[in-house]
Parts: C-alpha cells; sequence; structure tokens
C-alpha cells in the first residue's frame, strides 16, 4: 500500500509476501498492514496527540469529573490518575518490540504473548473504545452545531439533523485522508484553531467567574448512593480524558527509535496538552459551581459571536481529532478488506475504503441519534474497556516478558496493579451501566437533548 515516502503509486505497492521478506531483511518482522509504518516523527505524533485529547470532550469534564468528586478529591484523583495514566503508556511503549517483532496492533501483542483468547478480548475492548469514542465525538459534533443554530435561530433544529451533518462530515475526511499518518498535513491547522478556541474559552470562563454575583454551589449532591457511584463515574471520565487505549497503533507510524520517540510524544501530551484539559476542567467548574453543563459553552455569557465562534472552532477541530481515535478501525478494515499488492488509490481500493467508511459512520451516527447521552460515553468506555487496556495489560505484559529476571518487588508491583485496576474495571462498569438505565428511564429514544 503506502510505502514509507507516502507514494501512493502502482510500484508502491506491497504485497504480504513482499512485506515479510523485507521486514526480515531488516531483522524485524512487521505483519502487514493497509496503513504506513514507521514514517513520523515524534513531534508529528506529540502534536497530534496534544490536540487529539484537548477536543470538544474537555467540554464535559468539568460535570462530569469535579462536579461529582469536589474540589479536594476532584483534584487528588485528576493528579493521581494523570501520573498513573502517563506511566502505565510509558510501560507498554518498552513493549513496541519483543523478540525481533515488531507489534504494530494491541491484539497482535497481546495474542503473541498470551494466546488466542486474550488476542480477542483485546480486540473487542479496543474496538469498543474506538466505537464509542467516535460515537461521542458524532455527539459532540452535532451538539456544537446546533449550539450555533440556537444562538442564530429563535427555532433551531432537532439534535438529531447535525449529529447527521457531523457524520456526513466525518465520513469524508476518513475517506480522503485514510491513514493516521496522511493527517500531518492537517495538525498545524487543528492545533491552530485547538489552542485559539481554548484560549477564547479560558478567557470567558475566567469573566464569568469573576462577575458572577450569586453564591456558587460546590457541594457533592444526590444520595450517598448517588455520591459514590457518581464518584467512580468520574474516575472513569479522568482515564478518558487521559489515554486512548491505542498506543501501540500510535506508536506504529513512529521511524526508529520507535520507544524514545513514542516516549517524548507522551511527555509532550502529559505536559503540554494535559495543562490545557485540566485547565478549562478547573475553570469551567470554578466560574459555575456543581450546576455547571455538560456542555460548557451552554453556560457562556458574553456576546453571542463568541459562542458561535467556540462552537464553530470545536466542530472543526472535532473533524481532525476524532481520527486519530477511529483510525485503527480503518486500519483494520482497510488491511482486511483492500487490495494490498495495489496502491491505496487505485480504482478498486478506492471503491472499497468507500463502501467502509460510509458503512462505518452509517451505523455510528444512527446509534448515536438514537441515544444522545454524552455522558454515558465517556463513562462506560472509560470503565469496561479503557481500565484494563491502560492498567491492567501492561503489568501483565511485564510480568510475561521481565517477570523471570525482574526483582520481587517489582513483580509485586505489577501484580498489585493487576489486582486492583481489574477490582476498579469492575466497580466502573457497574456504575456507568447504572448511568445509563437510568437514563434510558428519563430519554426516549432519538431525545433532542
Amino acid at each position: 500500500m503506502e510505502g514509507p515516502e507516502g507514494n501512493t503509486n502502482n510500484e508502491a505497492g506491497l504485497s504480504i509476501e513482499q512485506a515479510r521478506t523485507e521486514c526480515n531483511q531488516d531483522h524485524e518482522y512487521v505483519l502487514p498492514s493497509a496503513h504506513t509504518v514507521g514514517y513520523d516523527s515524534w513531534q508529528q505524533v506529540g502534536l497530534m496527540l496534544v490536540t487529539g485529547f484537548n477536543c470538544g470532550y474537555i467540554m464535559s469534564f468539568s460535570n462530569l469529573i469535579l462536579v461529582p468528586l469536589g474540589w479536594t478529591w476532584g483534584v487528588i484523583c485528576l493528579v493521581i490518575v494523570g501520573f498513573y495514566t502517563a506511566y502505565a503508556n510509558w510501560l507498554l511503549a518498552a513493549f513496541h518490540f519483543i523478540n525481533g517483532q515488531r507489534f504494530i496492533r494491541y491484539r497482535d501483542l497481546m495474542g503473541y504473548l498470551f494466546g488466542r483468547e486474550l488476542y480477542y478480548i483485546t480486540w473487542v475492548f479496543q474496538f469498543l473504545t474506538l466505537l464509542l469514542g467516535n460515537m461521542g465525538f458524532i455527539l459532540l459534533g452535532g451538539r456544537a452545531l446546533k449550539e450555533i443554530n440556537s444562538e442564530l435561530s429563535d427555532s433551531p433544529l432537532r439534535l438529531q439533523y447535525f449529529i447527521v451533518i457531523t457524520g456526513v462530515t466525518y465520513f469524508v475526511f476518513a475517506f480522503f485522508i485514510p491513514t493516521m499518518s496522511k493527517m500531518r498535513f492537517w495538525l498545524g491547522p487543528s492545533t491552530i484553531v485547538t489552542f485559539s478556541y481554548i484560549v477564547i474559552l479560558l478567557v470567558v470562563l475566567v469573566k464569568d467567574g469573576k462577575t458572577k454575583t450569586t453564591k456558587r454551589d460546590y457541594e457533592i449532591h444526590g444520595n450517598k448512593a448517588d455520591r459514590v457511584f457518581n464518584a467512580f463515574n468520574a474516575i472513569s471520565a479522568i482515564i478518558v480524558c487521559n489515554t486512548s487505549g491505542l498506543l501501540p497503533e500510535i506508536q506504529s507510524t513512529l521511524r526508529k527509535p520507535a520507544v524514545t520517540n513514542m516516549r517524548k510524544g507522551l511527555y509532550l501530551q502529559y505536559s503540554a496538552g494535559l495543562l490545557f484539559y485540566y485547565g478549562v476542567s478547573i475553570v469551567g467548574c470554578w466560574a459555575y459551581g456543581a450546576t455547571v453543563s455538560e456542555y460548557l459553552p451552554e453556560e457562556l455569557s458574553g456576546p453571542k459571536s463568541v459562542k458561535v465562534l467556540i462552537n464553530t472552532a470545536v466542530f472543526l477541530q472535532s473533524i481532525v481529532s476524532q481520527h486519530m481515535f477511529v483510525a485503527p478501525i480503518h486500519e483494520a478494515l482497510d488491511t482486511k478488506f483492500l487490495k494490498l499488492d495495489e496502491s491505496m488509490h487505485s480504482k478498486n481500493n478506492i471503491k472499497r475504503r468507500f463502501y467502509l467508511r460510509a458503512l462505518l459512520f452509517m451505523g455510528n451516527t444512527f446509534v448515536t441519534a438514537a441515544f444522545p447521552f454524552m455522558g454515558d460515553f465517556v463513562n462506560l468506555f472509560g470503565s469496561l474497556t479503557l481500565v484494563p487496556l491502560t492498567f491492567v495489560f501492561p503489568s501483565m505484559i511485564f510480568i510475561k516478558v521481565k517477570g523471570k529476571k525482574a526483582r520481587l518487588e517489582k513483580n509485586m508491583w505489577h501484580w498489585f496493579n493487576i489486582v486492583i485496576f481489574s477490582l476498579l474495571a469492575i466497580v466502573t462498569t457497574i456504575s456507568a451501566v447504572r448511568l445509563i438505565v437510568n437514563n434510558v428511564k428519563e430519554y426516549n429514544f432519538f431525545a433532542d437533548t
């Protein structure tokens, strides 16, 4: 398919057998892929991580994280979970190469070390994460467009119309920008849009916080059971805002030394990137208190043009950001159904890619329109899938690969992580399911939220 220089002519087509031969000649075996492997710089990947995690999702974190936890526990959990996710991803990056093989997919790594069962478990966890995450992006894009429409019209259209528009827009971008590496030309504009809207948003939030005359309520509300379950949902949301569950897939795009370069990208994400998405979450809760909306721009004061500008930026930025989180699904489908001995842009492959992208986004858009509950998406894939992918599996890999030679205290540390985070996954999943059940009772299908 695409060669390391991004060529798309037929001569650049690479068959499976050719891929195996060339990788062996380099003393490194890589399973075939329809997408580019080993070409991008750490700066490109780092910038992609920073902009990707500063997407429209940050508009809901004040409500999802700090309101259920309160100031003290909210800030403590932000720090601890942020540090833990940075450490877990740093650890996982070290296992991109094992016994001369480069693992460009998380499921391949788990299958190689633990067998077929873990291969499929990882596959299910990852694809649930990516599909639910993409539905969340579609919902966020639709919410942004509806906010624009509400500002410009006295009779705004239903949310579902904007969800469909968002789904179509994402489909078009995914069709013309087929791989994660191809995002490089869009990261510059995306960065400008990202930090422009965040700076404007922070200015308005600080202004609103300073001019608010009524006393703000920072108390945690609800009965004891609600508080406990909501706290676990908040922890799930913190995990979502810090990690993706697809680190090997992102790392696969990096040129050598891939481990060092991946860690450089992570340093950028957990410094500059984290500063902004944590900042918006904290300032948003400070400005509006426990009544802060699930979608922050709904709270903003000021001229109509500011709200329109912020929501427009959120929508445009989400087009690029969502592609990083759904690209591994495109890669799996492309590798399975495209002709690997032809160019990515051959007539046959263009037709197949069109149908694959169309089916994926049609399904995701329909489900999103039917179940427009933004917080539920965040909590569910933060608990059920991201906890094992981020915290449990890396420690399992360490014990399998290095356990025999590692010191006792290191093995005990990783067993501790496996047990604690497995229990956390169970509890947070129960909390997320409980929230979904409550919302299904409260809302109708295709609700105009």
